[in-house]
């Protein structure tokens, strides 16, 4: 028997064009498992996920730049073709806050928790979360917010070189801007050019104290609020290694048991009411021990998978089940599990895993991505450096459609309690 409620799909919603995201295969992986329909709302092109055994069907992503109106037009086609309540997750930023707003019109179509609806737009501004922080007594760095070229070079001499130059509302950057969400500003120079870009960029530049890096400084903390507000599933994990380094994603984590970021987990959701998936993001200061909040991701973090626990659980699970009117088991924490992100790091997938291991694209029962995953990655970087050369860049592939995302052509995948594919 499934630990979910398998008559009840999930639908996973991604505005954003990356088509390497780790973190919606692992989405549809766990779901799918578990023997529950999965749709994904999302950009098939150049992306691994569609060849994923668990995806039921990819429906057409809302275009970008689309207006929350439209983002819940294309909700409502999905939710008339699958003629039943769903869960829906949204796997970004830009997603999290046009369902939060609109959770009264996406009722009855999705099952949602029942956070306030403008609570996932206020955390997710990285210009709102120094105030959020600063009400729940959690400690952030010091963020200063221009409103000129010269006063961007004010800011930096009063924090110090290097400084951390973010974008407010990091989803609202143009493709091909070749603006980062967060970038290390080495000069008084490159923050006046960064601030002149701040039309283009569609929100406010940020300056902010530097935390150096260094060993057990990077944490994270994944989990889910339940309709208590209790905080169910997830935990702390270290990230060993990050791509980009030092301000990146994580592309090695460990699950380390930490009792002061979750603390400061729980007091930052309890204090705000928040209900749902959340990601969050700390680096311990080096000279203080303090841990810094900097980052607050109100959807499932990419890596959330490594927080598997005893019990089959994870973030996305937990709200399946909460959502559902179904209790949530209590496992054990699997304490030393790693989670490793192979085009990112291919070495460390290699390396002995004494405490379990999971990769975000290969899996022996969902082979397919794996192998789309290296062909995709291997044509980006070889485009990135022919763009290097100065020569033409060549079109995207995209991966050819496995049969059962065609509706009739196949059974449906197997699940947790059926034998794994060789």
């Amino acid at each position: 028997m499934s630990l979910l409620d398998t008559r009840v799909p999930a639908v996973l919603l991604r505005i954003d064009r990356n088509p390497f995201h780790h973190g919606t295969l692992g989405a549809v992986r766990s779901f799918g498992r578990a023997g529950v329909e999965v749709h994904v709302v999302a950009d098939p092109a150049g992306s691994p996920v569609p060849t994923s055994r668990y995806v039921r069907r990819m429906h057409p992503p809302p275009l970008p730049g689309a207006s929350e109106d439209e983002i819940v037009a294309v909700l409502r086609r999905v939710a008339d073709h699958i003629r039943t309540p769903a869960v829906l997750v949204p796997m970004d930023d830009a997603s999290a806050i046009a369902v939060g707003r609109a959770r009264t019109d996406l009722a009855p179509s999705y099952l949602l928790p029942a956070t306030p609806a403008t609570l996932a737009a206020r955390v997710a501004d990285k210009a709102e979360l120094a105030a959020v922080c600063a009400a729940a007594d959690v400690p952030h760095p010091v963020t200063l917010v221009p409103d000129s070229a010269d006063r961007a070079a004010d800011a930096v001499r009063r924090l110090g070189l290097p400084v951390v130059a973010k974008w407010s509302r990091p989803w609202l950057l143009p493709a091909g801007s070749g603006l980062r969400s967060t970038l290390l500003v080495r000069s008084v120079e490159q923050a006046r050019e960064l601030y002149l870009r701040t039309e283009e960029a569609g929100s406010p530049l940020l300056l902010q104290a530097h935390l150096p890096p260094g060993p057990n400084r990077d944490w994270f903390f994944h989990g889910y609020a339940d309709h208590t507000g209790a905080v169910r599933a997830g935990g702390p994990g270290r990230k060993q290694l990050a791509w980009p380094r030092g301000a990146g994603l994580t592309a090695v984590g460990h699950w380390t048991p930490n009792p002061r970021v979750r603390a400061l987990a729980e007091r930052l959701t309890g204090e705000l009411g928040y209900r749902g998936v959340f990601d969050l993001d700390f680096r311990r200061c080096g000279e203080t021990g303090r841990y810094h909040l900097l980052d607050f991701n109100p959807r499932p973090g990419a890596q959330f998978r490594l927080f598997a626990d005893s019990a089959g659980l994870d973030v996305v699970r937990a709200l399946h089940l909460d959502l559902t009117g179904r209790p949530i088991p209590d496992g054990a924490p699997l304490a030393g599990r790693a989670f490793v992100v192979e085009n990112y790091a291919p070495l460390a997938a290699l390396r002995p895993a004494p405490n379990g291991r999971e990769l975000a694209w290969y899996a022996p029962d969902d082979r397919d991505p794996g192998r789309a995953m290296w062909g995709l990655w291997c044509r980006h970087v070889s485009g990135r450096l022919r763009e290097r050369l100065g020569a033409p860049r060549l079109a995207p592939a995209a991966p050819v459609a496995p049969a059962h995302l065609i509706p009739g052509a196949a059974s449906a995948p197997r699940t947790d309690n059926e034998k794994a594919s060789s």
